[in-house]
């Protein structure tokens, strides 16, 4: 499931290719998503311009004069760049294996399209005008990760009496927003933390560690283009690297990397996920 990083280079991507580009036409081919496609979208869309394209947790907002798309990638999702000219067609469209008939949504601009692909079909795409405050998905949404307000104060008030699992509480959206499971292995690893720490347990030198090592990793992810675990590519159909940096994800049986440590990395679910971390370096 793409993460904040994913997200990020995403929007990143899309950013070179339509900011101030203006829609030709909008092609719904399947709208059955997590939420069905609005079937008015290709009469609201046509002939708009897009003018911003951003990121909040992990979801995904174009803005044109009038109106909002907003977007989740849910498991598999994501947004493709196809040039429109087929003699001149060089793009990850038509030189790898994606699997049209998973293809959902065509947004066609001048020179070229873009595609929203998904497998699972988890992810959706909804339009709001611009006045919409898009309360059921963004209004309780917590501090950006990397943001000024991701702090010490707010974190420390925030876990008072909270007998949730760190590793749960930094799940939870509404506490911060666009962490994901693969993100939260692997800072509280760094941090030296075991996941299943209860928070009002937490020490300041314990919280300070979160904060900087939840920034570090996930500056470092985005400076690697993301995780590409199974299908991940940005629009441009280039792979992340940041895999190749785990430390305890999907490592189970395998030593942990800390130097003079012996222990093999343990694997267990909890709510349904899996948790990732070394029995030794991260005691409870």
């Amino acid at each position: 499931m793409p993460e904040l990083p994913e997200v990020e280079i995403t929007v990143r991507t899309l950013k070179k290719y339509i900011i101030k580009q203006k829609i030709h036409d909008v092609t719904i081919y399947n709208g059955n998503l997590r939420y069905k496609i609005p079937t008015n979208l290709p009469k609201i869309l046509k002939s708009q311009t897009i003018n911003e394209v951003k990121r909040r947790s992990k979801f995904i907002l174009f803005k044109t004069n009038h109106n909002t798309v907003l977007s989740h990638l849910g498991m598999t999702g994501r947004y493709i760049i196809k040039k429109n000219s087929l003699k001149l067609d060089t793009s990850f469209y038509n030189k790898k294996n994606i699997i049209k008939k998973h293809n959902h949504l065509l947004i066609r601009f001048n020179k070229f399209s873009i595609i929203y692909n998904d497998i699972r079909k988890f992810g959706f795409i909804k339009i709001y005008k611009n006045n919409n405050k898009f309360s059921r998905h963004l209004s309780n949404l917590g501090p950006e990760p990397l943001s000024a307000l991701f702090n010490y104060k707010y974190f420390h008030q925030k876990i008072k009496k909270r007998r949730i699992s760190i590793k749960n509480l930094l799940m939870d959206q509404k506490f911060v927003s666009g962490l994901g499971n693969i993100y939260v292995n692997e800072i509280l690893y760094a941090s030296r933390i075991n996941p299943n720490t209860t928070c009002f347990r937490l020490k300041k030198s314990q919280i300070l560690r979160i904060l900087k090592f939840t920034k570090l990793i996930l500056l470092a992810s985005i400076k690697k283009g993301g995780s590409t675990i199974l299908n991940y590519h940005n629009s441009e159909g280039r792979t992340g690297s940041y895999q190749s940096e785990f430390k305890v994800y999907n490592r189970t049986n395998n030593f942990c990397l800390t130097s003079g440590c012996n222990k093999k990395i343990i694997m267990n679910i909890v709510n349904g996920r899996s948790q990732f971390y070394c029995p030794k370096c991260q005691k409870l």
